[in-house]
C-alpha cells in the first residue's frame, strides 16, 4: 500500500507547494520571481471550475511531497487569470521587476503562453508536476499524474496536452513516455528554448 494520499489541493497546502516548486526547479524562470509570485499562481488553481489540482501527502505526518496542476480549459482559464489577476501577479513580481525590467515580456509569455496548443479540439491542460527531491522515486509523481488524467477524463475530456523542455530534462521526458503519452510537436520559444508537445488520448474522454 502506498504511503501518500492523493487529495484536491487546499489553501494550507500552497506553502508547501511553493517550497516544493523551488527545491524541484531550481534556475528556472518561475523560481527566479519568487515565493510570492508562486503562491498567487498555484493559488490561483483554487476555486476555478475549470481547474484540476492535486497534492500527494504523506499518509503519517501529512506533509505534502508533490502536487499536479492544470485545466480541462486552457485557453478560457488562462484569459480569466489576464483580466482578473493581473494586479495580484504584478505586485506578486514587483521585486523581480524591479531588479530585471527587462523580463516583462517574458513574465507574460511564462504565465500565458504554452505554446501552439495541439490542433484537436477539447484537450485538457497539464501545467506543472512536481516532487519533492526527496519523494522521488517513491511513486509519488505517476500517481499525480494517474489522478490528474483520470479526473480530466472523468470531466469529459478527449485527452490531454502538456509542454517541456527538451534539452537536459531527460528523465522528464521520459517519465511522460512511460505514462503513455507520445511527442507530439516541437517548438523553440522566444528565448531560444527547445520544448517537446506531448499529448494522450483517453480511452472514454469526451463521451
Amino acid at each position: 500500500m502506498d504511503d501518500f494520499l492523493i487529495l484536491p489541493l487546499k489553501r494550507e497546502s500552497l506553502k508547501p507547494v511553493v517550497e516544493i516548486h523551488l527545491e524541484a526547479f531550481p534556475g528556472f524562470f518561475l523560481t527566479f520571481l519568487g515565493p510570492c509570485f508562486l503562491k498567487t499562481f498555484y493559488g490561483s488553481f483554487l476555486g476555478e471550475k475549470t481547474a484540476v489540482a492535486w497534492v500527494a501527502q504523506n499518509a503519517g505526518d501529512g506533509k505534502i511531497l508533490g502536487a499536479v496542476f492544470g485545466t480541462t480549459s486552457p485557453e478560457g482559464f488562462f484569459k480569466r487569470l489576464v483580466r482578473r489577476k493581473w494586479a495580484a501577479f504584478g505586485g506578486a513580481a514587483l521585486g523581480a521587476l524591479v531588479k530585471k525590467p527587462s523580463i516583462a515580456r517574458r513574465l507574460f509569455r511564462a504565465l500565458f503562453y504554452r505554446g501552439d496548443p495541439p490542433s484537436r479540439p477539447g484537450l485538457a491542460l497539464l501545467s506543472s508536476i512536481a516532487v519533492s527531491p526527496g519523494a522521488r522515486g517513491k511513486g509519488v509523481g505517476k500517481a499525480l499524474l494517474d489522478r490528474w488524467t483520470a479526473e480530466a477524463e472523468k470531466r469529459g475530456c478527449p485527452g490531454a496536452y502538456l509542454t517541456t523542455d527538451a534539452d537536459g530534462n531527460d528523465a522528464v521526458n521520459e517519465f511522460y513516455i512511460r505514462s503513455g503519452w507520445t511527442v507530439e510537436a516541437a517548438f523553440v520559444t522566444p528565448e531560444g528554448r527547445r520544448m517537446n508537445r506531448y499529448v494522450v488520448s483517453f480511452p472514454c474522454g469526451g463521451r
